[in-house]
């Protein structure tokens, strides 16, 4: 039968390899840049609201700017390092101290999330069309969303390229060299060797990244262990015997690098970071597992990856906690099949012919079956660490308690957006349902030499095969029944594809839709929160013209005011009842109680207002009223 295999000249098949479009890859970009103005432009009108939580990042960065300081943890807890403060410092001691120079850092990151979303997505195996959808899905950005991304407040905004970075440094560490084969016997391994080593020595800088970037992540905030370790197990699984070695300690090296501040902070002082973030997470708070189950499951996925109003959820947005769910279960099971798939003769199409046409040897391993088995190990790593971030954050009591707020421990999910999509992808891809035609697009499958001579082989015009064709047409009643039964298979097989990627593409337009209705009630807001960032300003304005230094004032009105003005005010935080509160900074409090002329500030229509508006008037220890736009500064009468 070998002598129906014609040999095909190179010239033939290079048209349709170069058959590709930067169509895709414009479209990102232009995506990408959409994504980053949106944001850019949200910035400029002072959105998100901004808070005490992020001025006292803001005062981090401040201090280690003006060279007064170096905090290893977020001010007043044990925990979440001081990463964003060391990245805005720079800009902090160049420009001041504003909330858009705070955030320009977190834009970066996002920025640089988009850029490795692509990357990463066209590493696990997506076309470019695919990787474009992902970019698309990760632009959008809801109000639950954008404040995870762009609020300097602590670990949230370099959680998402982090977690991106190791899964595509993980991929680039198991999966070797694309199109590499393995040497077969002594002679060829021993000739082999000083390249392999070559190659090992080349991966060290990557196999230190991966650790340096775990390490900052772990000190910045715990939330990312899920990832480091399901990605870690598939470095373990594939790279286990070059760990031993070399690569080990730079992996080992670049961890304790990332992670020394934590590490010296926690031998110094004898503190277990861990068990503070457990105590801070509400473990030690009381929540019915109804509540926790409301808020993780049915509350959590929707706010998370962005389809749910400001503030709350709507009903018809809770379409996506189920989908979740389901997409979760399925693409596990897709990437586990994928893992576990013995090869077949679906993967000749990926040996390595020879120039010459000629089929390779016994026993070789087919190019790409590898990095095919490494992406899907990484898909389900990543579904793995999406699982147990989901998983912890509904047994915690935050989830029940405060169940929107909360929902920023699950922006990681963002992460295994590649993983989750890939189900809904290929099953659109496989009933022919392609976003734009063909020609647009890339090839579905790789177009080699050899694909084309197995095919002939197929249908070579020998003795044998002709006979095989004959009976297979026999008008016999058995056969033409047995055809007509196939056939009506093949028709319902086909039909069952059909409806299966019409679900598919129903659901990814449910997406975009979704997360593009919550994206214009996030810009719908920025007037609103533009007007109190400008009430605000004119808090401090006021503050500066009547000579006032020191003020009391709640926990959401201190830090930011102090922030504000570059410590110029300083501020000690009470209670609604005038009580001592929790002051991030005890200096600050030792100065306000050292000034008798120390002034109080609260919102207009506050609590804290209206226990301070009792005081108002003729009697001793009386205050005076200076009203602001929103605000109320009440001053000691003398």
């Amino acid at each position: 039968m070998t002598a129906g295999v014609r040999q095909e000249p190179r010239e033939a098949t290079r048209p349709r390899r170069r058959r590709r479009t930067r169509l895709p890859a414009l479209l990102a970009v232009l995506v990408g840049l959409a994504g980053v103005g949106y944001r850019l432009a949200l910035l400029l009108a002072d959105a998100p609201p901004t808070n005490s939580d992020e001025a006292t990042m803001g005062l981090a960065a401040l201090h280690i700017a003006r060279g007064e300081g170096f905090p290893v943890w977020f001010y007043g807890q044990a925990y979440m390092g001081t990463l964003e403060a060391y990245l805005a410092a720079p800009l902090v001691a160049l420009a001041g101290p504003s909330v858009l120079v705070l955030r320009l850092p977190a834009l970066a990151l996002y920025a640089l999330f988009l850029a490795l979303s692509w990357r990463l997505t066209r590493r696990l195996g997506g076309d470019r069309w695919f990787a474009l959808l992902v970019v698309a899905v990760l632009a959008l950005g809801s109000d639950r969303v954008i404040k995870n991304q762009l609020i300097a407040g602590g670990g949230y905004p370099e959680l998402n390229p982090a977690g991106m970075a190791l899964a595509l440094l993980t991929v680039g560490l198991c999966a070797g060299v694309p199109g590499a084969r393995l040497p077969r016997g002594a002679a060829v391994a021993k000739a082999a060797a000083p390249g392999a080593a070559a190659g090992a020595a080349a991966r060290l800088p990557r196999w230190a990244a991966w650790g340096l970037v775990s390490g900052l992540l772990l000190w910045s905030d715990p939330l990312i262990l899920p990832f480091v370790l399901a990605l870690g197990a598939v470095l373990a699984g594939y790279r286990r015997r070059e760990l031993i070695g070399r690569a080990g300690a730079a992996l080992a090296a670049g961890l304790l690098l990332g992670a020394a501040p934590m590490l010296l902070d926690s031998l110094r002082h004898g503190r277990n970071p861990l068990a503070a973030v457990l105590t801070a997470s509400g473990a030690d708070a009381a929540a019915s597992w109804g509540e926790r189950l409301y808020g993780g499951l049915v509350l959590g996925p929707p706010l998370a990856m962005g389809f749910c109003s400001p503030g709350h959820c709507a009903g018809w947005q809770l379409w996506w906690a189920p989908a979740f769910v389901v997409l979760l279960l399925l693409a596990a099971i897709t990437a586990w099949r994928t893992l576990r798939r013995p090869l077949s003769a679906a993967d000749l199409g990926h040996f390595p012919f020879a120039a010459n046409g000629n089929c390779p040897r016994s026993g070789d391993d087919p190019a790409g079956a590898t990095e095919r088995r490494v992406s899907a190990a990484v898909r389900l790593a990543l579904l793995a660490g999406a699982a147990a971030v989901l998983a912890a954050y509904t047994a915690s009591s935050a989830a029940g308690r405060t169940p929107i707020e909360s929902a920023r421990y699950l922006s990681l999910l963002a992460v295994a957006t590649p993983a989750l999509l890939w189900p809904l992808w290929t099953t659109a891809r496989r009933a022919g349902l392609r976003p734009f035609p063909r020609h647009l697009g890339e090839p579905v499958g790789p177009e080699l030499p050899g694909v084309r001579q197995v095919g002939e082989l197929a249908v070579s015009d020998v003795a044998g095969a002709r006979q095989v064709g004959e009976l297979a047409v026999s008008d016999v009643a058995g056969a033409r029944q047995v055809g007509e039964l196939a056939s009506i298979g093949r028709g319902a097989g086909r039909m069952r594809t059909r409806a299966a990627g019409m679900v598919a593409v129903a659901v990814l337009a449910g997406m975009l839709g979704t997360g593009a209705v919550a994206t214009a009630g996030a810009i719908g807001g920025v007037p609103a929160t533009h007007a109190e960032a400008d009430r605000h300003r004119a808090l401090v304005d006021t503050l500066g013209a009547l000579g006032v230094r020191h003020v009391r004032g709640g926990y959401w009105t201190c830090n930011r005011l102090t922030f504000a003005t570059g410590e110029d005010v300083r501020c000690a935080v009470v209670d609604d009842a005038l009580r001592p509160g929790f002051d991030r900074l005890p200096a600050y409090r030792r100065a306000v109680d050292a000034d008798p002329d120390a002034a109080w500030v609260a919102p207009a229509g506050s609590p804290l207002a209206a226990r301070l508006d009792e005081r108002l008037g003729p009697g001793p220890g009386a205050l005076d009223l200076v009203t602001v736009a929103g605000w109320r500064i009440y001053l000691p009468r003398h």
